[in-house]
């Protein structure tokens, strides 16, 4: 099998790889003197990364919260996206409550991700979701909250030898997802761990009941119509990539897809850093919900579709589903 050809983009990844790790290294030095300050610049570092990648329609803020259209409000957040809708008179005065409907995306930043910080990043992801309208209309709305969230970390915790540090993050945002999330649309979106990999969540419908799986499945899942969400692993050993894989490449690629589907102007540069696979393919494992988590008249017209598709974006509401497992 041939090596797959470098894209400009792969070295634009690594050289922000090296540029995060850098920066990492300098807050560890600085932290034992000045944690408060090392935490700050450590969320400057994600905030500088997301101004320089997102399209200049999107605005970059640290510290706030996100007040809902009933007036309650978020805990404290790091980093968040703002949409070109956002009121430039609150940008200007620099207000630190941000209006629900103009943000895009928010995060949480870590310099040495923990365990605990994703139990607590769920906690706080099912918290700002719940502050949001639910969406009906479609399987895509109704599986997904009009905003991103996700926790972004420079490095991790699991360093001694014979650590695993891919699988103990997957188990606990496994773990964290069970227990704590109580409906698809409210899962964190995206961890991403610039020196290590990133996991991306993914939800799909199932029109049909899955030859061979039926038994696997709990009784409400079997007939059609179940969800099925889970983290796809974007690792150097998942992906078998080597040198082009990088997790910001990955976090850049599946946040702009993510954006796209809510902004469709984002959408040609989305399928642009598909095609150079800066974002790897990654595999997950799926955690399955009944059809029941749909409104009743999404669940009928699951049940009536027949309109099959194994494509995953192609900027259709209804074509985040399946007739058959994916390959």
């Amino acid at each position: 099998m041939s090596e797959e050809k470098s894209h400009d983009l792969h070295d634009f990844m690594r050289q922000l790889s090296a540029k995060m790790a850098a920066n990492y290294n300098l807050i560890r030095k600085r932290a034992s003197e000045d944690p408060g300050t090392a935490g700050d610049q450590g969320e400057e570092n994600w905030a500088e990364l997301l101004r320089g990648w997102l399209p200049r329609t999107y605005e970059v803020a640290t510290k706030g919260r996100i007040i809902s259209q009933d007036g309650r409000t978020s805990p404290q957040i790091d980093v968040l996206v703002l949409k070109s809708i956002y009121p430039k008179q609150l940008i200007e005065e620099n207000q630190k409550i941000y209006l629900a409907a103009g943000v895009a995306a928010a995060f949480e930043c870590k310099t040495t991700l923990k365990a605990v910080h994703i139990e607590e990043a769920v906690q706080t992801c099912v918290k700002i979701k719940n502050l949001y309208p639910v969406r009906e209309g479609s399987p895509y709305k109704e599986l997904h909250a009009p905003i991103v969230y996700g926790l972004l970390a420079h490095s991790h915790s699991w360093k001694q030898r014979n650590s695993t540090p891919e699988e103990n993050i997957l188990q606990k945002l496994m773990w964290s997802d069970k227990f704590l999330v109580p409906h698809p649309r409210l899962g964190l979106d995206f961890l991403c761990v610039a020196d290590l990999g990133a996991w991306v969540l993914a939800k799909f419908t199932f029109f049909h009941a899955i030859p061979g799986l039926e038994s696997y499945l709990p009784p409400e899942c079997r007939p059609h119509g179940n969800a099925s969400s889970g983290y796809l692993e974007h690792t150097p050993f998942r992906e078998n990539r080597g040198q082009h894989f990088t997790p910001i490449g990955t976090l850049i690629t599946k946040l702009t897809e993510l954006l796209a589907w809510e902004n469709p102007t984002l959408r040609d540069i989305a399928n642009y850093y598909r095609a150079t696979k800066i974002g790897g393919e990654g595999g997950a494992r799926l955690r399955e919900w009944p059809i029941s988590i749909y409104t009743d008249n999404i669940q009928q017209q699951i049940k009536r579709r027949r309109e099959l598709t194994q494509e995953l974006a192609t900027w259709d509401e209804w074509k985040v589903a399946f007739g058959i497992w994916p390959s």
